[in-house]
């Protein structure tokens, strides 16, 4: 049974305060993406995907990509509050020894099923694991979050173009369309609009969100299930460092850890 509104509401608060505990005890990291995602992630783990964090090996489980790798802080959150491993142990986020880097490696940590590094690879990966459910005749679903900077690689449109073409039906891009990239904004470095035409171009079946609408995140979620022919993205438009105010909008919190400070007047913004 899927968590009601108010709970999920409350488990974004949640991962919003472990992300920038985590970054404050890092002393690096990335919150700003991790904080446009949140929604995204929580609603997709706690009221969509099909997992069981006691058996995180289980053959016919849905898959998530992370391509936008450096955003772990918000996706080790989700896992630990899901049950793959102790809440307690998020703090150890990047420190030496830790098995949670700065970005996801597979085979360090239970329920991950990419490792990334250079952006732009993860719909690739997500390809592969949805070609590999049809050949081996299992029904899985394989969802893979994109960060738009990165939708300036090649690669992503290539991959674009194949799951198109092996008519991937299995497989759901998200795009976190929070405009923020390390350099500034995305148009200004390079604009994608208009980006739902150029996937309908390219034969996927587009949904455009507001990413913070928990409702309009599952219900893009469930439609995206539903279309049996094609592959499925959904744009979901939202605010880089959502839910601390000194932090929205603010391309310099892409990479950059609060420090004691800040971190305080982050957690007591995300105290209600």
């Amino acid at each position: 049974m899927r968590p009601d509104l108010q709970e999920l509401q409350a488990l974004c608060k949640e991962v919003r305060r472990d992300i920038v505990k985590m970054t404050a005890a890092a002393g690096s990291g990335h919150p700003g993406g991790s904080l446009s995602s949140v929604e995204l992630l929580v609603s997709l783990y706690f009221a969509k995907m099909r997992h069981d964090p006691q058996r995180p090996d289980w053959a016919n489980r849905d898959r998530f990509v992370l391509s936008k790798g450096h955003v772990a802080p918000v996706l080790y959150s989700v896992l630990a509050r899901s049950g793959y491993f102790p809440i307690d142990e998020l703090l150890t986020l990047r420190k030496l020894g830790s098995r949670l880097q700065g970005h996801p490696h597979m085979l360090s940590l239970p329920g991950l099923d990419n490792s990334s590094g250079s952006l732009g690879q993860g719909l690739s990966q997500a390809n592969g694991l949805a070609l590999a459910a049809r050949l081996n005749g299992q029904d899985y679903r394989v969802y893979c979050l994109l960060g738009d900077g990165e939708l300036q690689e090649g690669q992503v449109w290539e991959a674009i173009m194949t799951a198109a073409h092996y008519k991937l039906a299995n497989v759901c891009a998200i795009v976190d369309y929070n405009n923020l990239q390390i350099d500034g904004t995305v148009e200004e470095i390079i604009g994608l609009d208009p980006l739902d035409d150029k996937w309908k171009a390219f034969n996927w079946h587009v949904i455009s969100i507001d990413g913070h609408d928990i409702e309009q995140v599952l219900a893009a979620y469930d439609e995206a299930e539903s279309i049996k022919d094609k592959p499925t993205v959904i744009i979901a438009k939202t605010i880089k460092g959502k839910g601390v105010s000194f932090m929205e909008n603010v391309a310099g919190w892409h990479g950059k850890a609060p420090n004691a400070d800040e971190l305080a007047k982050a957690l007591a913004e995300l105290a209600n």
